[in-house]
């Protein structure tokens, strides 16, 4: 194989996670071939919600890729009995188009010298003694080590014991509609109209990110009928839209996030938040995270400390990410099962906007509150 063919890593997918690794693996000087199924920039279905907070991982300035600042978001019960948190004035919250964003990071990454082929689906990934090969387009690729990122409809995470074997997935609908947009500083999440779920609205340049999803049980929501009372409340028709059906790959427990060289990353890694639907955030710290554990699996010839760092790199998303996960799936399990009790008892109290607000910026883990929502929505349903 030709010298062109072989590198440090090999980062499967370009979204905000693979990106976000490839830009911090090139930055540290590693040789890295970042590959994606599509060519870019490409669209793909998301709110585009990301706290602020995240600058801080990455020496360049987000704002480019960045649609508008949310300076509030309000809550609503049935499109009613509003709830409004102002979120703080160091730590808005951002929304972002993925093609934008995506886009960008990946702009970054080749600036470091990343080697990009957008448009090359990876056919196959095997283990060739301590290396990785590829087989993308009829190509082979031959890596050191490999980063997982191919998204919710992972090919290869679960067949290279990366993360859960059986990863648990809510249902979610995302809406596109160009509009004009009645509060461009304000994020919604209605709770009322969607069993076991909620609908989101965040407004981007030139109209709204929508969604619907539902989040314990197996049927998924009417949104259709959902739609038809949220969109006028918006000012907008009852079929506006480009509707898109958009699993979320969410958190479902603590799982190895990486194999003797490679690791998961992002929504392949099972790390969208179980209750608010948060997936940007946990994607852009894997990123940071596993390009961290690769550089020094790569910067070590002792196959124990080798191990030793992409150990850490689990090790870390579950300190820094999944205990607090593990907390928001309980508080999942008891809200969308009793969500009006949930929201008077776990919205409306005069803490919850502040608190609320530190859990999108960033600022606090749902471990923080857990226990005492759990047990009041628990009390209040017996």
């Amino acid at each position: 194989m030709s010298q062109q063919h072989c590198f440090d890593v090999a980062v499967v997918g370009a979204g905000a996670a693979g990106a976000s690794a490839a830009y911090h693996l090139a930055a540290r000087g590693r040789r890295v071939l970042l590959l994606d199924a599509q060519s870019l920039p490409r669209a793909k279905p998301c709110g585009g919600g990301m706290a602020a907070s995240v600058q801080r991982w990455f020496p360049f300035d987000l704002q480019p890729a960045v649609d508008r600042v949310i300076t509030q978001v309000k809550f609503t019960w049935c499109l009613e009995d509003p709830v409004v948190a102002v979120l703080p004035g160091d730590s808005p919250f951002w929304i972002v188009q993925r093609s934008k964003l995506d886009h960008y990071l990946v702009q970054q990454a080749v600036a470091e010298g990343a080697e990009l082929l957008d448009g090359s689906e990876v056919s196959s990934i095997q283990r060739d003694g301590d290396q990785w090969m590829l087989e993308s387009r009829g190509d082979g690729y031959r890596a050191r080590a490999v980063v997982i990122a191919d998204g919710s409809n992972s090919r290869f995470a679960a067949p290279l014991g990366l993360g859960p074997s059986q990863p648990r997935f809510a249902e979610a609908l995302a809406v596109e509609v160009d509009a004009d947009v009645l509060e461009s500083d304000t994020a919604r999440f209605e709770f009322g109209l969607v069993r076991h779920g909620f609908c989101w609205a965040f407004p981007r340049q030139g109209g709204y990110s929508i969604g619907v999803g539902t989040f314990i049980g197996r049927d998924a929501a009417d949104a259709d009928a959902v739609l038809a009372e949220l969109l006028p409340a918006l000012g907008l028709p009852s079929d506006a839209g480009l509707r898109r059906r958009s699993p979320l790959r969410v958190w479902d427990g603590h799982y190895p996030l990486h194999v003797p060289g490679a690791v998961v990353v992002g929504d392949a890694a099972s790390l969208c938040d179980p209750f608010l639907a948060e997936g940007l955030r946990p994607a852009l710290i894997s990123g940071v995270r596993a390009a961290e554990a690769v550089d020094r699996y790569l910067g070590s010839s002792a196959s124990d400390e080798q191990q030793k760092a992409l150990a850490q790199y689990s090790a870390e998303m579950r300190q820094h990410w999944g205990d607090s996960m593990a907390w928001g799936r309980r508080i999942a399990q008891v809200f969308y099962r009793v969500p009006k009790v949930g929201y008077q008892l776990g919205i409306k109290r005069p803490t919850a906007p502040q608190r609320i607000a530190q859990i999108l910026s960033g600022e606090m883990g749902y471990g923080d509150i857990a226990q005492r929502v759990i047990k009041r929505l628990l009390f209040q349903r017996g």
